[in-house]
């Protein structure tokens, strides 16, 4: 079974996937980078992936190297693809080859859908990736967001053809009895949240979190990691509110540092809007074993946390910051949710479960057999 996964370039995220795919297909797994990776990401700190590993094929080099992409794309027997120009894909959807398209959601934004509708450009766009092929037989879709399927179907795309998908990070392992009794020897409990500054991460709720925790006189500090254009607004709102005792804001730390910082957590805070289409700080979080409190919005909360198992979920900002206060006060409950974050993320949702229970997906369909995936990664929404 050759497989080839089309996107801009590789990602640290896609990584982890990709290994294991190779590592069960061997040279018939095959990832299609289209683009250079982008300026900004570099300048952010990420690392240009697309010349580190031999399974990558780097499309956007020279014509010829496109050609034999294109010539891949055609011949193999399932083609995926993310967020990337169809140009490599043409001619394998006229003949209603097996597609798996790889998207988060329709409507992200409140006024999403009608900013596609009223633009050209973006109707086309969505019309030759979604409605073009729409009557292809063997067009799926790995949604990797808990709302995405209802977008769509919404729509009347993609009907019984959509399987559950996401991020999957490389976990590490940890002795979580041990770290979890780590945690607690903190003198406070240690709130963690990880985003950039800008609108819908809404980092101006954390301060009024803390404005409040503090009031009710709890034990608590607060870390803030991460940049953007709101950072300087928020570092502001701190020193206004006087709030330097209980919240740090840490600004921009490398990825490879932010785990260290979760480790000590006790808590995780995830405040994002629905415009977050997965959140990957939840898998990090949760691998961390911190006790996770995170607005069900975010793309990935349905998926990943089990309300009251392995964290919390919560709706308003009242639910919000009762939760928090509840783990704050409530030792017993924090180790619960942590310990079983823990045990969910590492056995459940791995890079290895998804790349297993994709290639069995695979296999049903091409032996027109019924799928036997049943839960996790790659079962049917």
């Amino acid at each position: 079974m050759k497989v080839v996964f089309i996107s801009n370039f590789l990602t640290h995220h896609q990584v982890p996937f990709c290994i294991e795919m190779q590592k069960r297909l061997g040279d018939d797994f095959k990832f299609i980078s289209t683009v250079k990776i982008f300026e900004w990401r570099l300048k952010l700190g990420f690392e240009d992936l697309d010349s580190k590993y031999d399974f990558v094929i780097k499309a956007y080099e020279n014509e010829e190297i496109k050609e034999k992409a294109k010539k891949l794309v055609l011949d193999s027997d399932i083609v995926i693809i993310g967020s990337t120009t169809d140009e490599l894909l043409t001619e394998r959807l006229k003949q209603d080859k097996i597609v798996f398209r790889y998207r988060a959601r329709i409507f992200i934004f409140p006024d999403g859908f009608f900013k596609t509708v009223f633009n050209k450009e973006k109707l086309k766009l969505f019309y030759d990736r979604h409605i073009k092929f729409r009557k292809n037989k063997n067009l799926y879709l790995l949604c990797a967001n808990a709302y995405g399927s209802k977008d769509f179907n919404l729509l009347g795309l993609y009907k019984n053809k959509i399987y559950k998908w996401g991020y999957f990070l490389e976990t590490n392992k940890y002795d979580i009895d041990k770290l979890i009794d780590k945690k607690e020897q903190n003198e406070k409990i240690e709130i963690i949240w990880v985003a950039r500054f800008i609108k819908w991460k809404h980092p101006e709720v954390v301060v009024k979190l803390a404005k409040n925790l503090k009031k009710s006189n709890c034990n608590f500090h607060i870390k803030m990691l991460g940049t953007g254009k709101l950072e300087r607004k928020i570092r502001k709102k701190v020193q206004k509110f006087k709030l330097e005792d209980v919240i740090e804001v840490v600004g921009q730390v490398p990825s490879s540092e932010v785990k260290k910082y979760m480790e000590n957590a006790n808590i995780f805070i995830g405040t994002s809007d629905s415009q977050e289409g997965w959140g990957a700080v939840i898998n990090e979080s949760m691998n961390a074993g911190c006790a996770i409190v995170a607005n069900k919005k975010m793309g990935s909360v349905p998926f990943l946390i089990k309300n009251n198992i392995n964290g919390l979920e919560y709706s308003t900002y009242k639910e919000f910051e009762n939760k928090v206060k509840l783990l704050i006060n409530d030792k017993e409950m924090r180790k619960k949710l942590g310990k079983n974050a823990y045990k969910y993320i590492t056995t459940q949702w791995t890079s290895s479960i998804a790349a297993e229970n994709l290639v069995k997906l695979f296999e049903s369909i091409l032996n027109n057999k019924e799928v036997n995936v049943m839960e996790g990664p790659a079962s049917k929404i």
